[in-house]
């Protein structure tokens, strides 16, 4: 009993403990304090309420489920937060400054966000999703956003110079319109610019545009000085600003106008603008002819169709219906030279540098008429004539030289090729054009036939030997076949001739050579023999002048010995003839001459180097002995 009342004591303690525990729990959770810039949630059996602080709340503690302290969201003046009614369903935006607190059904949506800050050249395009309009907003703002708005990047305005513009179109109604500088262009949402920004034209004095309207295909033209702004369907028909043409004295251009067909000519001096349906024509300004005595212009009318030749002095200008053919040369002819022009009618007209030969009194100097043509003549060219590529305008009437190769084959059998060169002349130029249209053909033909026909009735050693003789007869015959052209013959000489196989080739070859060391050899004896007969007659004119030297001086010599034996005569005379009264014996006196005759010879030989050798006799030495 006692146990269990102890035990009954201890259960109500246990009890009151318990309930006072949960006494002062339920006290604590009834008790909020909320602080400044906190508010509390409760969340009570029906609805929720909210408590901004700084407050106490006392809660029953049976009369809610829940209360949820939250702190309020601080808002600088840039700053806002979207805040959406749960229960309601709509959306507002809360700008700062301020300490947000939500309601008690709202909550924040998405994180606190800034207001969008626009300098004086921003803008922003700004959707609003609720009614689906757009606006720009343009700055310098600082812009929130309303709950539904959608906003577009920060976008800089289009800043335009004065000579800068764009074209924009109005997507909503399809308008196009230019803006043009000095500006500052905020778009729209409905905008676009078609091509950025552009410069217009600035025109010099000397400048023009053509502009096309795509629309109405109407050009306007436009003309400097001035900045030139195109519409919003105008385009440069040319892609590029254009200069007008200077023309200058003696230039001009021919202009046709596109809408009515007229051609016109502007000459210089003057500044010409083309107008909207204006086309050069002849790849533009041309410089005029100067027409003087050297010079004349073939013009043809294009109305007509007829030639002139415009021969005053002047400077020439075309008219509209004027197209220049060619600006012709004076022809002028040297004293050897001659034309033929063909006229309209097909009759050839002779034109010579030599007055004696124009018997219709043709100039020398002259233009080329209309419907005239000088008459080209194509002759053959070649040793062998083989191409008729040689095209004569100006005829050279002096004489001339034709070479040519022929082959022909002799007596017995042996083909040569003949190189041969005739000399011949055209004297009668009419009569040649009426015979032939190749003269050197013809002349190769003929001689080659005549070649061939005389060479075949002579072996190889007779026309070796005949060559001259040949060539004679080809020279001298059918002259009739050259004077029905007009040609005269002067000479034909075969300058070279070879054998066209290798082998005769060779052989005649060694028989030239055989027959040329004979010619030199003779011609080798020859010279000696004429060197060594002028040698003898060279040893006899010397001797003959020795032998008359010889004889000169065998005169000069008993000359001089006569003189000298007279004069020493008449020293001997003289000196005997002195000494004959003292020394009366002529033998004395012999001997006395004698000795004196030693003693000069003496002297003499005494004034040299000589040495004197004297013998027993000479000086009457004798030797004696006792």
């Amino acid at each position: 009993m006692l146990g269990a009342g102890i035990a009954q004591t201890a259960g109500c303690i246990t009890g009151i403990a318990a309930c006072t525990a949960g006494f002062y729990t339920a006290s604590k959770r009834s008790v909020k304090f909320v602080t400044q810039g906190e508010q509390l949630r409760v969340e009570k059996m029906t609805e929720t309420v909210v408590h901004n602080g700084p407050c106490t709340v006392c809660l029953n503690p049976l009369s809610y489920r829940s209360a949820i302290f939250q702190s309020a969201l601080s808002l600088g003046p840039a700053d806002y937060a979207k805040v959406k009614d749960t229960v309601k369903g709509e959306e507002r935006i809360e700008k700062g400054p301020q300490l947000l607190f939500r309601g008690a059904y709202e909550e924040f949506v998405g994180p606190m966000q800034q207001a969008v800050t626009l300098n004086k050249t921003e803008y922003i395009i700004v959707s609003d999703r609720l009614s689906g309009k757009d606006q720009t907003v343009r700055g310098p703002a600082k812009w929130f956003p309303g709950p539904y708005d959608k906003v577009g990047p920060v976008r800089t305005a289009i800043a335009l110079q004065e000579d800068e513009y764009i074209k924009i179109q109005d997507k909503g109604t399809g308008q196009r319109w230019i803006k043009k500088g000095r500006d500052l262009v905020f778009m729209e949402p409905t905008w676009s610019v078609e091509t950025g920004v552009q410069k217009a034209w600035t025109l010099k004095s000397y400048e023009y545009v053509r502009l096309l309207d795509s629309l109405t295909g109407i050009v306007r033209v436009e003309r400097g000085e001035g900045v030139i702004f195109p519409t919003p369907t105008e385009e440069l028909l040319d892609g590029q600003k254009l200069m007008a043409v200077e023309l200058k004295s003696n230039e001009y251009v021919k202009i046709m106008d596109k809408k009515t067909g007229k051609i016109r000519v502007e000459k210089g001096s003057a500044l010409v603008f083309y107008g909207a349906t204006d086309q050069a024509l002849e790849n533009g300004k041309k410089a005029a002819i100067e027409i003087d005595e050297e010079h004349a212009v073939l013009v043809r009318d294009s109305n007509t169709g007829q030639l002139r030749l415009v021969q005053d002095k002047q400077l020439f200008f075309p008219g509209a219906a004027d197209k220049i053919e060619d600006v012709q040369s004076l022809i002028r002819l040297a004293d050897h030279e001659a034309v033929i022009v063909k006229d309209s009618e097909g009759v050839l007209n002779f034109h010579y540098g030599d007055p004696k030969k124009s018997a219709s009194g043709a100039a020398r100097s002259f233009f080329l008429p209309p419907y005239s043509e000088m008459l080209k003549l194509y002759w053959s060219s070649g040793l062998r004539r083989a191409k008729r590529d040689l095209i004569i305008e100006r005829f050279d009437c002096r004489p001339n030289f034709l070479w040519n190769e022929i082959d022909c084959r002799t007596q017995d059998n042996v083909e040569l090729v003949l190189e041969t060169t005739l000399f011949w002349e055209v004297i009668d130029l009419a009569a040649m054009v009426r015979k032939t249209g190749n003269l050197p053909a013809d002349i190769y033909n003929q001689i080659r036939s005549l070649f061939i026909k005389h060479v075949a009735q002579v072996t190889l050693k007779g026309f070796m030997e005949q060559l001259h003789l040949i060539s004679r007869k080809v020279f001298e015959t059918d002259p009739d076949f050259y004077s029905s052209r007009g040609v005269k013959i002067h000479s034909l000489e075969v300058t070279k001739y070879m054998c066209s196989e290798k082998r005769t080739s060779e052989v005649l070859q060694q028989i030239i050579e055989e027959t040329t060391n004979r010619l030199n050899r003779l011609s080798q004896a020859e010279s000696e023999n004429e060197v060594r007969i002028y040698k003898m007659q060279g040893q006899l004119e010397q001797e003959k002048l020795n032998a008359q030297l010889l004889e000169i001086q065998h005169a000069n010599q008993k000359s001089e010995a006569a003189v000298g034996g007279e004069a020493e005569a008449e020293r001997v005379s003289a000196f005997m003839e002195k000494l004959e009264k003292k020394v009366p014996k002529l033998e004395d006196r012999m001997t006395i001459w004698q000795t004196l005759r030693k003693t000069d010879a003496l002297s003499v030989v005494s004034q040299g180097g000589a040495h004197l050798y004297y013998t027993p006799n000479d000086v009457n030495l004798s030797i004696k002995s006792d």
